[in-house]
């Protein structure tokens, strides 16, 4: 009886490997579907061939960009752990996002006018679904956060807009965690900064007068005393006459080199990153002995106030083999020549100059490049959240200008050492992406996400200004005011 009752099953007994690779496509073919799609509408029920293949293989097998890279480093922070994610299927769902935001609605002349762009009278923002406006280039660019942000916002009201939304616009002030200022700050200094005859105030003085007058008026301004509104000044002369009349808002800055304390600080502003001018080095597969060139710098030598370190660096460091030190410009094939020089280089130099940061962080950063940062009052971006150290170097400033000091550590830094932060580098690189339409975990949802982390504090600002305001009898000459319950 036995041997009848087993003889069914004998011709799949005789291919075990065949028995259990179709046991487990069966098992595990229901939870792949379940894994990919999970939260997601279900377009077709079986998933193509070629998916499931990707998929498993994705399971199996880390992606490493180089063979001998080791295997990618965690934090306990969410965003270290995890860097910037695909996000091919992910689209803007703004009952998830993180801030709403109310816009002004401020004339061109503040913003997009300053590009050149005319309104056609029936709108004062132009219809990014047809044609977005252009931003100047060269060194302007650096300074285009205001550009991006801005069309982030418009765009946040679109239905069918893809990829993630950090913000979203909200007609109702009421209804906002904070209030946009869209003044084109950075744009309005580098092009409108001088007086052209017959005028005697600049353009850029007459706007940003017209910009307090117009702000201190607002209900929004004075419900808060204009705690909770969002000004851009990212380049460090913009808003230099303004800023010490608004300075109770949040400005998002490159750094706090030229402000007062009391105006600009840590705990209420917000540091963004500049836009990188260089080449993004796409499919990067360098490893350490593919970068011949030790250490990098091309840029201004010559500086004024905390920059002059600069001067000193380059007699102590122009000898040195394997070390690039000179000057350069953005002028000519300035970008290409940075471009070639970064991407072949273990690391590059972020000096401080006229103010402690400058665009070639985020340069070394778009080239994998290690950067060395030398700047003592540097702020950078998300550092509430990123760990710098885990790809940067950091040297205080007296300790490079001792002879030998920088070059020797440089030396110092064992390949395996220099791999892990370049590998971490890779990791990180698209929290400084500036982008239209935005991506998860680029430059413009960070620093979206970095404004919503200050919300808390600007409440508890807020609610402490208001504890006698709503009872105040000081200034009242008439009868008590009475309260019924």
């Amino acid at each position: 009886m036995a041997s009848k009752s087993m003889q069914p099953y004998w011709p799949v007994c005789r291919k075990p490997f065949l028995f259990c690779l179709s046991l487990a496509t069966i098992l595990v073919l229901p939870y792949l579907l379940f894994w990919g799609y999970a939260g997601k509408p279900l377009v077709n029920h079986v998933l193509p061939k070629e998916k499931i293949f990707s998929m498993i293989e994705s399971q199996s097998t880390p992606a490493r960009d180089h063979e001998d890279e080791p295997p990618l480093s965690t934090d306990s922070t969410f965003l270290d752990q995890n860097g910037p994610a695909d996000e091919e299927l992910e689209r803007c769902d703004p009952s998830k996002a993180v801030l709403k935001v109310f816009m002004y609605d401020l004339p061109p002349e503040f913003h997009f006018g300053l590009m050149s762009w005319n309104d056609d009278g029936n709108s004062v923002w132009p219809d990014i679904r047809t044609k977005i406006p252009d931003y100047p280039g060269g060194l302007n660019l650096q300074h285009s956060i205001e550009y991006w942000l801005t069309l982030d916002l418009l765009s946040s009201k679109f239905s069918d807009r893809s990829g993630p939304c950090s913000a979203v616009r909200v007609e109702d002030s009421r209804e906002a965690d904070v209030v946009f200022v869209p003044f084109f700050s950075s744009l309005s200094y580098n092009r409108h900064s001088k007086i052209i005859p017959p005028k005697t105030v600049s353009t850029n003085k007459l706007l940003q007068k017209k910009l307090v007058q117009f702000l201190t008026a607002q209900k929004e301004w004075k419900r808060s005393g204009g705690r909770d509104h969002i000004i851009m000044a990212h380049h460090p002369n913009s808003m230099l006459d303004a800023r010490t009349k608004l300075w109770p808002c949040m400005f998002i800055l490159a750094d706090f080199g030229r402000y007062f304390p009391h105006v600009a600080n840590v705990e209420k502003d917000v540091i963004a990153p500049y836009k990188h001018l260089i080449t993004t080095f796409v499919n990067d597969s360098s490893g350490f002995d593919d970068r011949p060139t030790l250490l990098y710098f091309q840029g201004a030598i010559y500086r004024k106030d905390g920059g002059s370190i600069r001067q000193e660096l380059f007699y102590l460091l122009r000898d040195e083999k394997d070390v690039h030190f000179s000057f350069g410009s953005i002028g000519g094939n300035g970008i290409s020549e940075a471009t070639r020089g970064m991407h072949a280089s273990k690391f590059c130099l972020n000096i401080a100059g006229d103010t402690p940061s400058s665009n070639r962080l985020f340069d070394a950063i778009a080239s994998h490049c290690i950067p060395v940062i030398i700047s003592d009052d540097i702020e950078l971006p998300y550092e509430d959240i990123l760990d710098y150290s885990k790809f940067c170097v950091f040297v205080r400033t007296s300790d490079a200008v001792k002879k030998g000091f920088l070059i020797k550590l440089i030396r110092d830094i064992s390949r395996e050492d220099w791999t892990q932060m370049w590998q971490r580098l890779k990791e990180v690189e698209g929290y400084y992406e500036f982008q239209y339409p935005s991506k998860k975990d680029d430059a413009v949802q960070m620093i979206w996400q970095a404004v919503a982390r200050k919300v808390p504090a600007i409440r508890l600002k807020v609610h402490r200004s208001r504890r006698f305001s709503r009872f105040d009898v000081s200034n009242r000459t008439s009868t008590p005011f009475k309260v019924f319950i």
